[in-house]
C-alpha cells in the first residue's frame, strides 16, 4: 500500500562545466557538510557549495554555487569519488587509479600517493581502528585481490589483502568482513583469516550486481529474479527477501526506507514489512546515493534531492487510511532517525492514541484497549465519548489537535443496541483493568463514577464491591442515577459511604416495606448488621421501633451484637433496653438471654426476671390445647438449665408459681436451691419415678462441695428409697440396690449399715460389701504408703540439716556479700551448696548459685 515517503526537488538543474556546449555527463557524486563533488564522463571533478533551505510554506528548496573544478588529464570518466572531511582529501577512481585531492582546490596531493589497477573501493564505515584522522578502505584490484589501507592526509598506508578466485565487480565492508560481488556469486570475506564464505551465485551479465551496507554487520545485496537479499557478515538472512523491479542500477538506504533505481522509477520499500510504499518516476538515472541522511540522485545534466516527507506527515497519512500497523510500525522507528527521546517520545504516544481511537471505532476493543494502556491515555478522553458518564462538574476539554473525530457512541453505533451494548462492555473492562493503577492516578472520581454508571445499567452485582471499597463514587452524580435504574440498595450504600446513614437506613426501609425487587439487597438482616454497629444511638432508636415490628427475633440483635470495644451509652443502657423491650416478648427474652449468658451480669432482677418469663412461656404452653410436645419440652428445657445454673433468681417466687401447676421437676431444682434436698429427692423418686435423674441430682448439687457433703446427699436419697412409710417402698428395693452398687455414689459403709433393713441378706449386698471393703483396705494401705513416704523425707531433709551443721560458717565484720562486695547488716543470709554465701535479696534464684552459675537439683537445699 502507498505513501507519500519522499519529494523529488531540484537541487542543481544544470550542471555548470567549463561551457554549455561541453558534451560531459555526471557519473557520480558525492556529497560531504555542504560541498558537493561531482564526477564527470569526461574527467572532471566539479566542486559546489550546496546549502538546504525550508521556506515559509515547508516546502525544500537549495542554494548552490560552483567553487571550481579539475581536470584530471586521462580523458576517462570519473568512475567513484568519496570525500573524507577528517583529512580535507577527496579520494578519486579514474582509469582505475585511486588518488587524492584536496577537498577545497581540488588539487593532487604533494607526495603523489596513489593505487593502480584499482577496480572499485568503498570506504570501511565500522573500522577496526579508530583514529580519527584516518579512513580504512576497502580496493578491489584487477589481479583478483582485495586490499584494505588506512588512508591520511598524504599516505596510503597497507594493512592486508586477500586473494580472490574471480575479479570483484563491487564491495562492502564493515570491520573486518568484506561482501564482494564477483563475476559469478556474491561471497563474505574475513580479512584477518582470508576465510571466504559463499553466498549466492548471480549472473553479472543480467543482474547488475549491488551492495548495501545498511546496518553493522548487515548488508542488502541484490539478486536474481529482481530480489534483495539481506545477509549479515555470518553468511546468513535474518530478514525476508524483498522484491523491486528489474533493470536495478543504484540502491541507497535512509531508515526505514530503501530506494531503489532503474530505468524509470525510484521505488521506496520499507525495511520493516519489505514492502514497497512509493514509486517516483525518473529517467535516465545515472547515481544515486545516501549521504548522512540525505538523498540525491542525478540524471546525465540535473542533480535532484529526494527530500523525506516529515515522520509525523507519513504517520498521519498512513492513520487517516486507518492502516494503524503500519502507522505504528513507522513510528516506532522514528527515534533512529536522530529524533531526540523526549520528543520521540511524545510523539509516538501520541499516534498510539489515535490509534486506539481508530481501532476503538472498528470495535477491534483488545487492540484498542492495549493501545490506550500503553499511550496513557488520560481516562477521560475515552470516558467523554459516552454521553452523561463523565462527572457533571468535571471540566473536561478534549485534547487540541483532536486525537479522533467521533462525536459519541451513539455515532458509532448508530442506533444499534447490540453494537452500543458492546462498546459500554468494552468501556466497563477498560476501566476494571486500569482502576487502582497509574493510568487511573489522579482520575479516580471520574473511573469510579463511570463504573457506576455503568454497573447500575448491565452489571448491578458488582456495584457492593465497587461502593463499598475505597470508592471515588460521589453523592451530586450517583444519586439520580441509581434511582432512575432502581438500584436502591447500592444507594444506600453510597449514602452509608459518605456518612449519610439516616439517608441510608431510609432507602433500605424503603426497600423492606415496598418489596421492591433488588437481587443486591441482602433484606432485613442487613439493615440489622448496620444497626448493631451504628456509634449514632440516637439515629439507632430512631429505627427499633420499625426493626422490632418487622421481627422481633432479628431486631433485638441490634442491642445483642454491639461492637466489643464500644463505649457505654446512657441511651444503650441494659436497664433501659429491658424497660424499652416489655412490648416485644420474644425480644425481651433472647435480650435477658443475652445479658445472663454472655455478658454474665449478676444482677437479680435480669435473673429473676428470665426466670419469670420462662416460667410464663411454659405455663402458656401449657394451657394452650394441642401444643406440640416437642415445643413444651423445649420450653420446660430451657426453664429448668436457667433455674439450675442460676443462683441469683427469687426461689420462692418461682417456686409458688410451680407448685401451683404441679411442675415437679422445676420444684426439685428449686427446693435443692433452698437447701431442701430431702423434698427435692422425695419429688424425683414418689413423683417422677426418675431415679436416674435423682442420682444426677446429687452429682450435680455436690459439685464444688466438700466431699463430706457429696456423702451426705447419697445418704438422703438413700433413706428416700428405704422410707419405712413409702405405700409402695417394694418398688424401689431395686433403685436403692442400684444406688448402692453404683461407681458414681459415694457413701459412708457404717452409715449405710445402719440404714438398711435387718431384712436384706448379705447375698443382696455381696455387691456392695465386696466393693466397700476393697475401698476400705485401698485407703489403709495407700494411708501406710503416705506415711511410710513421709517419713523417708523427713530423714532426708535430717540428713541434709545435719550435713548443713557439719561446716561452720564464720560470720564476722570482715565477711560480705559474694555478689555485692558489702558488709551483712543483718543476721539473715543464703549460703549455697558450693560454700557461697550472699544476702537474701541477692539470692535471685535459690537452686542457681549467682557467681559462678552452677545448677543445683531441686532436692538439695
Amino acid at each position: 500500500m502507498s505513501i507519500k515517503a519522499f519529494e523529488l526537488v531540484s537541487a542543481i538543474e544544470r550542471v555548470k562545466l567549463m561551457s554549455d556546449k561541453a558534451k560531459t555527463q555526471i557519473e557520480c557524486l558525492d556529497v560531504c557538510g555542504k560541498n558537493m563533488y561531482i564526477g564527470t564522463s569526461d574527467c572532471f571533478v566539479v566542486h559546489y557549495s550546496i546549502e538546504e533551505k525550508v521556506q515559509p510554506n515547508g516546502r525544500v528548496t537549495f542554494v548552490t554555487e560552483k567553487q571550481g573544478h579539475k581536470f584530471l588529464v586521462v580523458k576517462k570518466p570519473i568512475a567513484q569519488l568519496r570525500a573524507a572531511s577528517a583529512l580535507n582529501r577527496i579520494m578519486v577512481l579514474c582509469d582505475n587509479t585511486l588518488t587524492l585531492l584536496n577537498m577545497f582546490d581540488l588539487e593532487p596531493i604533494v607526495t603523489g600517493a596513489k593505487i593502480k589497477g584499482v577496480v572499485c573501493f568503498c570506504i570501511n564505515e565500522n573500522p577496526i581502528r579508530t583514529n580519527p584522522f584516518s579512513v580504512e578502505i576497502c580496493v578491489a584490484l584487477k589481479k583478483k585481490i582485495i586490499q584494505l589501507y588506512t588512508v591520511t592526509e598524504d599516505r596510503l598506508i597497507h594493512l592486508r589483502d586477500v586473494s580472490v578466485p574471480e575479479q570483484a565487480l563491487t564491495l562492502g565492508v564493515d570491520g573486518v568482513c568484506v561482501c564482494a560481488a564477483l563475476t559469478s556469486g556474491y561471497c563474505m570475506i574475513d580479512m584477518d583469516s582470508g576465510h571466504i564464505t559463499d553466498l549466492f551465485p548471480i549472473d553479472s551479465e543480467q543482474t547488475h550486481p549491488v551492495i548495501k551496507r545498511i546496518s553493522k554487520e548487515e548488508f542488502l545485496l541484490s539478486g536474481p529474479s529482481a530480489l534483495g537479499i539481506f545477509a549479515t557478515t555470518a553468511g546468513v538472512s535474518q530478514r525476508p527477501p524483498m522484491q523491486w523491479s528489474d533493470g536495478l542500477s543504484a540502491v541507497c538506504f535512509v531508515h526505514p526506507y530503501i530506494l531503489a533505481m532503474n530505468d524509470e522509477f525510484i521505488t521506496v520499500h520499507s525495511i520493516l514489512d519489505q514492502q514497497q510504499k512509493q514509486a517516483i518516476p525518473f529517467q535516465g538515472g545515472v547515481f544515486l546515493g545516501d549521504f548522512d541522511g540525505r538523498i540525491f540522485v542525478a540524471s546525465s545534466r540535473e542533480i535532484y534531492s529526494l527530500v523525506p516527507i516529515p515522520f509525523e506527515k507519513q504517520i498521519q497519512a498512513l492513520l487517516a487510511d486507518k492502516r494503524v500497523g503500519e502507522a505504528l510500525d513507522l513510528a516506532r522507528n522514528a527515534n533512529k532517525t536522530g529524533m531526540t527521546r523526549d520528543k520521540f517520545l511524545k510523539m509516538f504516544k501520541r499516534i498510539q492514541q489515535q490509534a486506539g481511537f481508530i481501532e476503538f471505532s472498528r470495535q477491534q476493543f483488545e487492540e484498542a484497549s492495549q493501545l490506550f494502556k500503553e499511550s496513557a491515555m488520560d481516562v477521560r478522553e475515552v470516558i467523554c465519548l459516552y454521553p452523561h458518564y463523565l462527572p457533571t462538574n468535571v471540566n473536561f476539554t478534549r485534547s487540541v489537535p483532536p486525537l479522533h473525530e467521533i462525536a459519541d457512541i451513539n455515532q458509532l453505533s448508530k442506533s444499534d443496541e447490540s453494537i452500543k451494548a458492546a462498546y459500554k462492555e468494552f468501556l466497563r473492562t477498560f476501566l476494571e483493568d486500569i482502576r487502582g493503577t497509574n493510568l487511573a492516578h489522579g482520575y479516580k472520581r471520574e473511573v469510579d463514577v463511570a463504573l457506576l454508571k455503568l454497573y447500575a445499567e448491565s452489571t448491578p452485582e458488582k456495584l457492593t464491591e465497587l461502593i463499598s471499597v475505597d470508592t471515588g463514587c460521589d453523592l451530586e452524580d450517583c444519586v439520580e442515577w441509581l434511582e432512575k435504574h432502581q438500584r436502591l440498595h447500592a444507594l444506600g450504600l453510597l449514602y452509608q459511604r459518605h456518612g449519610e446513614s439516616d439517608k441510608a437506613l431510609g432507602v433500605w426501609a424503603r426497600l423492606v416495606d415496598s418489596k421492591t425487587n433488588d437481587p443486591s439487597f441482602p433484606g432485613l438482616e442487613f439493615v440489622v448488621t448496620f444497626l448493631s454497629s451504628l456509634a449514632d444511638h440516637e439515629l439507632l432508636w430512631k429505627y427499633v421501633d420499625w426493626v422490632l415490628e418487622k421481627d422481633e427475633e432479628l431486631g433485638v440483635r441490634v442491642f445483642t451484637d454491639r461492637p466489643a470495644n464500644e463505649a457505654q451509652s446512657e441511651r444503650l443502657r441494659p436497664e433501659t433496653v429491658v424497660d424499652y423491650l416489655h412490648r416485644f416478648p420474644r425480644a425481651v427474652i433472647t435480650y435477658l438471654e443475652y445479658l445472663i449468658f454472655q455478658r454474665k451480669l449478676e444482677k437479680e432482677k435480669y435473673h429473676t426476671h428470665l426466670a419469670v418469663l420462662y416460667l410464663e412461656a411454659v405455663l402458656k404452653l401449657m394451657e394452650t390445647n394441642n401444643v406440640k410436645k416437642e415445643e413444651l419440652d423445649i420450653a420446660r428445657s430451657k426453664l429448668r438449665h436457667m433455674l439450675q445454673i442460676s443462683n441469683l433468681y427469687r426461689v420462692q417466687l418461682i417456686l409458688g408459681k410451680a407448685k401451683e401447676k404441679d411442675m415437679h421437676a422445676e420444684c426439685a431444682i428449686l427446693y435443692g436451691k433452698l437447701e431442701e434436698h430431702e423434698k427435692a429427692l422425695r419429688i424425683l423418686v414418689h413423683k417422677l419415678k426418675d431415679y436416674g435423674g435423682a442420682e444426677n441430682y446429687c452429682q450435680v448439687n455436690s459439685q464444688g462441695k466438700e466431699p463430706g457433703y457429696r456423702k451426705r446427699l447419697f445418704h438422703i436419697l438413700l433413706s428416700v428409697y428405704l422410707d419405712s412409710s413409702y405405700e409402695r417402698r417394694d418398688t424401689l428395693v431395686a433403685p436403692a440396690m442400684a444406688l448402692l452398687n453404683s461407681s458414681v455414689a459415694d457413701f459412708d459403709t457404717i452409715k449405710v449399715l445402719q440404714l438398711l433393713p435387718e431384712s436384706w441378706s448379705v447375698g443382696l449386698l455381696s455387691q456392695f460389701l465386696t466393693r466397700a471393703i476393697r475401698m476400705s483396705m485401698h485407703n489403709c494401705r495407700m494411708t501406710r504408703l503416705q506415711r511410710m513416704m513421709a517419713r523417708g523425707e523427713n530423714l532426708l531433709i535430717k540428713q541434709t540439716f545435719i550435713e548443713m551443721q557439719r561446716d561452720a560458717i564464720i560470720m564476722n565484720d570482715e565477711r560480705v556479700c559474694a555478689v555485692c562486695n558489702r558488709a551483712f547488716n543483718d543476721p539473715s543470709f543464703v549460703r549455697y551448696p558450693n560454700g557461697i554465701v550472699t544476702h537474701v535479696h541477692c539470692a535471685k534464684n535459690k537452686y542457681i548459685c549467682p557467681v559462678s552459675g552452677k545448677l543445683f537439683s531441686a532436692g538439695r537445699r
